[in-house]
């Protein structure tokens, strides 16, 4: 784990959900301070780190948070954690945070299980173009 970029948050999402890549997308098109690089939960890669942290994979299938050499959040804290790092309306989510995490856990939980009902599912993991190459590890 030794190549992970130290200064990086890195988001580990399911790479054949279409609500994950949405989501990727809209987190890109917001980071303008360069914080955040990907890598779908199903790579090498993924697995990897997903190991060294110690995820249960039984427990989060969707997102997680890893700021390497400090701490992995996942589930609705990491959602709430990524929307503070954006720009404009969104660290106003941070005030989700006073909420009981089985509360915010179990609306999350209930938008995961559903999200290729609703979002549909790619039979593989997006290839990023040319330019958001450098966002992706």
């Amino acid at each position: 784990m030794e190549n992970l970029p130290k200064d990086k948050k890195i988001i580990l999402f399911d790479g054949i959900c279409n609500l994950c890549d949405a989501t990727v997308q809209f987190i890109i098109k917001r980071d303008k301070k360069d914080i955040f690089r990907f890598v779908a939960l199903q790579s090498d890669l993924g697995l990897q780190i997903i190991k060294h942290i110690g995820i249960d994979t039984s427990k989060t299938d969707s997102i997680i948070l890893y700021e390497p050499g400090h701490a992995y959040y996942y589930k609705a804290e990491a959602a709430i954690k990524i929307a503070k790092q954006l720009g404009g309306i969104f660290p106003m989510m941070g005030t989700f945070s006073i909420l009981p995490s089985w509360l915010s856990n179990k609306v999350y939980d209930y938008i995961a299980k559903n999200r290729y009902k609703w979002y549909g599912k790619k039979d593989e993991c997006m290839i990023p173009t040319y330019e958001m190459k450098a966002k992706f590890l």
